[in-house]
C-alpha cells in the first residue's frame, strides 16, 4: 500500500513581533497562506521496525535531522508502533527559504501516519504533536489562509486571501531563524506598527489593494542588515511593478504579489538572471 500526501509551501503576508516573552521566545502575530508550490511525499509501510527517507535532493539530510524522520520517530515512540515506514520526498519547495518546507513535510507525515496506522487523532491532537517538531508545523497542519499567533501554536483559519500570482526570489543565502530572532532587539521595533490585524480585515473585506498595501515583516530589519542583497531584490521587485513586496519568514525568500499574470511573468523572467532560484506560484485555498 502507498499513501501520497501533497505538502504546499507557506508564505507570510505579515510577521509581527509584539514582545519578548518570559520564556525567551517572541510573541508573534502572522497572516500565513498556502501556495501551489508543493512537495509530494509517498509513504510505504513496512513490517521491519525502521525508518527510511529518500529524496530527490542530494544535499537534503534524510536522518534524524529531517523533519519527516522526526515526525515518524515521534509517532512511533508515542504510540508504541513497532513497524516501520519508507518515505520518498519529491522536493520542490526550496530548502531553508522561509517557506516552511520542512514543516509542511512534517505536517503531511503526521496526516499520513494518522491514516495509515489508524490513530484517529483529531486536528488539535495532530497540532500538539506538530508543535514538538517545529513552530510552523501547526499552521501547515491547517493550511489555507490563517491568523497565527503565540510562537505559532495558535492557528485560526480566516477567509481565503484574494487570488493572485506570487513571484518568489530565493538567493543562495542561508538564514538561520534562531540567529535572526536572537539578534532581534524589540527596541528596534519601537517605530514598527503591527499589520496583521489590518491585513486580516482587508482579506475579510476581499480588498486586495488594502491587503498588499500592508504586507510587512518585522524581521526584515535584522535580516536585511545581515544580507543587504535581499533589500536590493525587494527594491527591484517594487521597481518592476509588483503590487506588494515582502519577505517570507526570517528569509531569505522575497515575495512579490500581482493580480496580473503577464506582469508577474515579466518580473519572474527579469529576476532569473539576477537571483539563483525564482518561482512563480498561485495562492490556494
Amino acid at each position: 500500500m502507498e499513501w501520497i500526501e501533497r505538502a504546499p509551501a507557506k508564505i507570510n503576508l505579515t510577521l509581527d513581533v509584539l514582545y519578548k516573552r518570559e520564556d525567551g521566545y517572541h510573541e508573534l502575530e502572522m497572516i500565513m497562506s498556502s501556495i501551489d508550490l508543493a512537495d509530494h511525499l509517498t509513504f510505504t509501510p513496512i513490517e521491519e521496525n525502521r525508518i527510511e527517507v529518500y529524496t530527490n535532493k542530494a544535499f537534503l539530510p534524510v536522518d534524524k535531522r529531517n523533519h519527516v524522520h522526526q515526525a515518524i520517530r515521534l509517532v512511533k515512540e508515542q504510540f508504541q508502533i513497532d513497524s516501520g515506514m519508507l518515505v520518498e520526498i519529491d522536493k520542490q519547495i526550496p530548502v531553508a527559504a522561509g517557506l516552511g518546507g520542512g514543516s509542511t513535510d512534517a505536517a503531511a507525515t503526521l496526516r499520513a501516519l494518522n491514516g495509515i496506522w489508524d490513530l484517529n487523532l483529531n486536528r488539535e491532537e495532530l497540532i500538539d504533536l506538530g508543535m514538538q517538531i517545529g513552530t510552523d508545523v501547526p499552521y501547515s497542519m491547517v493550511g489555507g489562509t490563517a491568523f497565527v499567533s503565540g510562537r505559532g501554536e495558535n492557528v485560526r483559519p480566516i477567509k481565503p486571501m484574494p487570488a493572485c500570482w506570487v513571484v518568489l526570489a530565493k538567493p543562495k543565502i542561508s538564514v538561520s531563524t534562531k540567529t535572526i530572532f536572537k539578534a532581534l532587539e524589540v527596541a528596534q521595533l519601537e517605530n514598527y506598527e503591527p499589520q496583521s490585524r489590518i491585513v486580516e480585515a482587508a482579506i475579510e473585506a476581499e480588498d486586495y489593494e488594502e491587503m498588499v498595501r500592508h504586507l510587512s515583516n518585522a524581521l526584515e530589519v535584522v535580516t536585511f542588515q545581515r544580507h543587504p542583497y535581499l533589500k536590493n531584490i525587494k527594491e527591484r521587485m517594487i521597481r518592476y511593478g509588483m503590487d506588494g513586496v515582502t519577505m517570507s519568514g526570517s528569509g531569505p525568500t522575497i515575495l512579490g504579489f500581482s493580480r496580473n499574470y503577464s506582469r508577474a511573468k515579466r518580473v519572474y523572467n527579469s529576476l532569473r538572471g539576477f537571483c539563483e532560484e525564482v518561482y512563480i506560484a498561485r495562492t490556494i485555498k
